[in-house]
């Protein structure tokens, strides 16, 4: 790309740019930014519809793709033009450095996609000093060192692998390997890494790979995987059931931590967990990290007590500038103290650490009167014998407000029956707690972060109803 290579500056101009997980991506997101321009990175996974939405709503000056992704860049781009990229050498990257002046820590320097679970995505505009803020926060937090060797695994279009993950490992000069997400693959790289940063799908493959494999060759994987100093989970929540499957295979406890596109990274476990610290708290999210601060508010906007739910809301030097194109969705997401509201419900414990009970729009279930948390009934379902995949929704009913449905893929030859989820989470559950449907999926919507689609289950289940019931009747009027 000849404004990077000749180093001239990008002053402000929006770079939207298409580019497989390598060192000509690093060279582009780095050089666009270095070069005072907003990078927009998009994802080979993406559809060409899903690509063109992005161009469309970013209003990029320039499009970028390496030579294998151009065609495909092309065809989203509508007769737009398409630069192809071309790889820096050593000599025109340290061009760069000594010709480009300073960009100013306000300047937007990366916009991230959101992954339109409450809507249309929206582009999250970050600033320089936005970005340098999670940087130094996670540094602190997790002792990234320049000796570390990250195992990357995670897309490189949204904030836990593009900011937390890369950029969190170049910030400390550490070593970054890319691998295309294989179970089998991903056990055998851990032997020459000291960081693996994951999403909970990723770690549940894992161990129903280590699960399969031959003694052998379970004992060699769990050698390697021993050796990793911090390994982190993040994007969804953890089973208590999985962290603790993995640290029996590993010895390593899962470090999870909370955050978003627009607040960076605001909660994390300890990573020293000692007298000072406190424990790493499976299916918790810690405490807030350095210089963020986290209110957990009820309904009522009154300030939560311990272990009383309310929505978490943030304060923090990571804070994004603003949503791109919408001063009234950014406006909106902040309330009268200035606060971002996150639409995350959580509780606070005596020790200060917060759990999440879910995504209040869809995780919140308002059922015969009682708010419930979706996550709450997950961790217990997910234990069943029969159950391998399980989503809890809360379905438009006229007598129970919403009717705590369970979606699940159960397991070969297992799958359970809506009397034996009552019977196995009666021990566990409250009553009004227990699920009053079940649908049997063959598998569960996920986006590429491995967040399950929730409002996708909820569509199917509405077309499904809508399709089955019986032929409206003429009005007589």
């Amino acid at each position: 790309m000849a404004l990077l290579r000749d180093a001239i500056s990008l002053d402000g101009r929006t770079v939207v740019f298409l580019a497989p997980p390598g060192g000509e991506y690093v060279q582009l997101i780095l050089g666009i930014m270095r070069a005072g321009g907003t990078a927009v990175p998009l994802s080979p996974l993406h559809t060409v519809p899903e690509l063109a939405y992005v161009i469309a709503n970013a209003e990029p000056a320039i499009i970028v793709a390496t030579a294998e992704l151009l065609p495909r860049l092309a065809e989203a781009a509508g007769g737009r033009e398409v630069i192809a990229s071309e790889p820096l050498t050593a000599e025109a990257a340290a061009n760069v450095k000594e010709v480009l002046p300073l960009t100013a820590p306000e300047a937007p320097a990366i916009m991230l996609y959101t992954s339109g679970t409450t809507g249309r995505p929206k582009g999250v505009v970050l600033s320089h000093k936005a970005v340098l803020a999670t940087l130094s926060a996670l540094a602190q937090a997790w002792g990234w060192r320049q000796d570390d060797r990250l195992l990357h695994v995670l897309p490189l279009h949204h904030t836990h692998g593009v900011i937390v993950a890369l950029l969190g490992a170049l910030h400390a000069g550490a070593r970054v390997e890319f691998l295309a997400f294989d179970p089998a693959a991903a056990w055998e790289r851990l032997n020459d890494a000291t960081v693996f940063m994951a999403v909970p799908t990723m770690y549940a493959k894992l161990m129903e790979a280590f699960r399969a494999a031959p003694a052998d060759q379970r004992r060699r994987w769990s050698a390697g995987a021993s050796r990793l100093r911090l390994c982190t989970s993040g994007s969804a929540a953890l089973p208590a059931s999985l962290l603790m499957e993995f640290q029996q295979a590993t010895g390593q406890v899962i470090l999870e931590r909370y955050g978003m596109t627009e607040i960076g990274m605001a909660l994390s476990n300890p990573y020293h967990a000692g007298t000072d610290a406190g424990p790493r708290v499976a299916g918790a999210v810690g405490r807030p990290l350095p210089g963020v601060t986290v209110d957990i508010v009820t309904d009522d906007e009154r300030p939560a007590a311990v272990d009383e739910p309310g929505e978490l809301r943030v304060t923090t030097p990571q804070m994004f500038l603003g949503y791109h194109g919408d001063p009234a969705a950014t406006a909106a997401s902040f309330d009268d103290a200035g606060r971002f509201r996150t639409g995350d419900t959580g509780v606070r414990d005596g020790a200060g650490v917060i759990r999440l009970l879910g995504r209040t729009s869809v995780d919140i279930l308002k059922s015969a009167g009682y708010k419930i948390s979706a996550l709450e009934i997950e961790a217990v379902l997910r234990e069943h014998p029969g159950v391998a995949e399980v989503a809890v929704i809360g379905v438009p009913d006229p007598t129970w407000g919403e009717c705590v449905t369970a979606c699940v893929v159960g397991r070969a030859g297992q799958a359970p029956t809506l009397e034996s989820l009552k019977e196995f989470a009666r021990g566990h559950l409250a009553p009004y707690k227990l699920p009053r449907a079940l649908r049997l999926c063959d598998s569960l919507p996920r986006n590429p972060m491995g967040k399950v689609q929730k409002k996708e289950l909820l569509a199917a289940m509405s077309a499904t109803a809508d399709s089955a019931a019986p032929p409206a009747k003429a009005s007589s009027r």
